[in-house]
C-alpha cells in the first residue's frame, strides 16, 4: 500500500452511507476494500447537500419544453435542477486536488450516462436511456481533466483498467507539479515517460502533444501545462485496444533485439500474437518483457510508465 492515498471523489452511498431516497445505501465492497487501499475517498451526496431529506421522494430527469429538469416523482412542482447544477459547480471549485471521481449510476443527480429521461409527464412512453445526472454533467464540464466513472462500469475489466490508469496518471502529474514545479525540463521528462502509454491509448494525442511541446521555449508554461494536461487526459480516455497494445509491445521488443537469441525472440513474438488474438491477457507478454528487461536493462524502457501504470496488486492487467 502506498503511503499517500490518491484523493478521489465519490457518491456517498457507494461507501455505505445511508443517504439514498429510501434511507438505504449502495455500498460497493470492491471500491471500499480494493480501491480504498490506494484512494482517499472524499464522499459527497448532492441531493442531501441541497437540503433534500432522508428518506425523500425519488427524482426524475424530465424534458419540459425542450429543457431537461430534475423533478420530484410525486410532487412535480419540486424542481431541484438549478440547485444540483450549482452544487456541481461548487464541488468542482472546492476540490482542486481530486484525481478522479466515482459516480452512482442511473442517478438523476450523479449518473454519467444512460440515465432515464422522461418526455414530460403527460404520456405513457417509456423513458429514453440517454440522460445525464445534472450534478455530474456540470462537474465533468467544469473539470474535464478529472477521470470520472460509474461504479457499475467498474465491473468491466477494460473500463476499470482505463479509469484507474487515468487516475494514477493525473496523480503523477499533480505530484510532479507539486514536487518539482512546472518547468520545461520536468514537462519533457513527464512526456517522455508516458510516450508508450499514450501510444497504446491514442497515438494522435501523442502527436498533438509533441506539436504542443515544440513551442515550449517561447510558451507561457502555465497555459501550456493546462493545455497539455487536457489533451493528455482526453487521449488516455480512449481504450487501449489489443491491437494498439500489441504494437507497443512489439516496439518494446525492439530494445531487446541485440540481446536475445532467436528462440527468445520467437517466444516473445508468439506471446504477443496470443495476446493480440485474445488468447492470453496483457499481463502475460508484460511479465515476459519485464523478465527480459531485468536481465538486459535499458534506461529508456526503465522510465516508461507503460510497464507499470498502476500498482500490480490491483491485478488490472490480468483481465484485459
Amino acid at each position: 500500500m502506498q503511503e499517500i492515498r490518491i484523493p478521489v471523489g465519490i457518491s456517498s452511498c457507494l461507501l455505505g452511507e445511508a443517504v439514498r431516497f429510501d434511507g438505504g445505501h449502495k455500498r460497493d465492497n470492491y471500491i471500499i476494500h480494493t480501491l480504498g487501499q490506494f484512494f482517499h475517498f472524499i464522499p459527497f451526496c448532492p441531493e442531501v447537500a441541497i437540503g433534500l431529506g432522508i428518506p425523500r421522494q425519488t427524482l426524475r430527469l424530465v424534458r419540459v419544453n425542450g429543457e431537461v429538469r430534475v423533478l420530484g416523482n410525486k410532487d412535480h412542482a419540486l424542481d431541484v435542477t438549478d440547485a444540483l447544477r450549482a452544487s456541481g459547480t461548487e464541488q468542482a471549485a472546492k476540490h482542486p486536488e481530486l484525481c478522479g471521481y466515482i459516480l452512482k449510476s442511473k442517478s438523476p443527480s450523479c449518473g454519467m450516462e444512460r440515465v432515464s429521461l422522461y418526455d414530460g409527464w403527460s404520456n405513457n412512453r417509456p423513458p429514453e436511456k440517454k440522460g445525464v445526472g445534472q450534478f455530474a454533467e456540470v462537474f465533468m464540464a467544469a473539470r474535464p481533466e478529472i477521470p470520472c466513472e460509474e461504479e457499475g462500469r467498474l465491473g468491466d475489466p477494460v473500463l476499470r483498467d482505463n479509469f484507474i490508469t487515468r487516475v494514477f496518471t493525473l496523480h503523477r502529474w499533480r505530484r510532479m507539479v507539486h514536487d518539482e514545479g512546472l518547468s520545461a525540463a520536468a514537462l519533457l521528462d513527464f512526456h517522455t515517460r508516458h510516450k508508450l502509454l499514450l501510444l497504446a491509448h491514442h497515438p494522435q494525442s501523442y502527436t498533438d502533444l509533441g506539436r504542443l511541446l515544440a513551442n515550449l521555449r517561447h510558451a507561457d508554461l502555465d497555459t501550456l501545462g493546462r493545455d497539455y494536461l487536457l489533451i493528455l487526459m482526453r487521449g488516455l480516455k480512449h481504450i487501449a485496444s489489443r491491437g494498439k497494445n500489441a504494437n507497443v509491445l512489439q516496439h518494446l521488443v525492439g530494445y531487446l533485439h541485440n540481446e536475445l537469441d532467436g528462440g527468445d525472440r520467437e517466444e516473445l513474438a508468439r506471446v504477443i500474437d496470443d495476446y493480440r488474438e485474445g488468447r492470453v491477457p496483457l499481463i502475460v507478454p508484460i511479465t515476459l518483457l519485464r523478465h527480459h528487461f531485468r536481465r538486459h536493462p535499458h534506461p529508456y524502457v526503465a522510465g516508461q510508465v507503460y510497464l507499470e501504470p498502476h500498482p500490480p496488486e490491483l491485478m488490472l492487467r490480468n483481465g484485459v
